[in-house]
């Protein structure tokens, strides 16, 4: 297929890229051409390859992704960004907004949401999900964001037990055998983990635990 998006992925989690790689080669109209661990990393890949989007975090050694945009800023570049960050802070996104990225999506939004907004960016539009547009309009407005988690409930070490076997890919059967208890009781605690973390499928929850380091 022609005119595909091209694409460069900056984090420095080779598994999230990993995951982001795999989905996105099965979808015809997008190229993964380049990859990097931080910003320094990704500046001079810009310089080698022609980059319709770059999908950047913002957490990341070396390089943050705000150094990132900052430094993108400084050589006066129009490089089309967006942000996939686990980070909802009001300061953080605002920082990321006024540095020119034209999107903004958490990491536990569903995969399809992030293929809605690189569209949404290629056509000229600006994407931002509902927990981050909701922060922007609280700042327009006055009025404090619904659902914004400003606390964040931790995990027991029980929940951080079965996150660990939900990522070694136990069915909850084998879950509840190695940990002596029902399979009833598995399902509930990872209907807990899900609620507390706001992750919504297997994969949000992995980048859950890898930001958290329960992984």
């Amino acid at each position: 297929m022609e005119n595909k998006i091209t694409i460069m992925l900056v984090d420095d989690h080779p598994m999230i890229r990993d995951a982001m790689s795999l989905y996105f080669s099965k979808i015809e109209e997008i190229e993964i051409l380049a990859e990097a661990n931080n910003g320094k990393e990704a500046l001079e890949l810009l310089k080698e390859h022609t980059i319709d989007l770059v999908i950047t975090d913002i957490a990341m050694p070396e390089m943050n992704g705000v150094e990132f945009l900052t430094a993108l800023q400084e050589q006066n570049s129009n490089q089309d960004v967006l942000v996939i960050s686990m980070i909802n802070e009001v300061s953080q996104v605002k920082k990321m907004i006024s540095l020119g990225a034209k999107g903004y999506v958490l990491k536990n939004s569903p995969k399809e949401e992030i293929l809605t907004a690189i569209k949404a960016i290629r056509n000229g539009e600006t994407y931002y999900s509902k927990e981050v547009y909701d922060i922007i309009m609280g700042q327009l407005t006055g009025r404090k964001p619904k659902q914004r988690l400003t606390v964040e409930i931790p995990l027991s070490r029980r929940e951080k037990e079965i996150v660990k076997l939900v990522m070694e890919e136990l069915t909850n059967q084998e879950i509840a055998e190695k940990l002596f208890i029902s399979v009833r009781t598995v399902e509930a605690h990872k209907r807990n983990i899900l609620e507390k973390t706001g992750c919504k499928t297997v994969a949000g929850l992995a980048i859950y635990a890898i930001e958290r380091g329960i992984v």
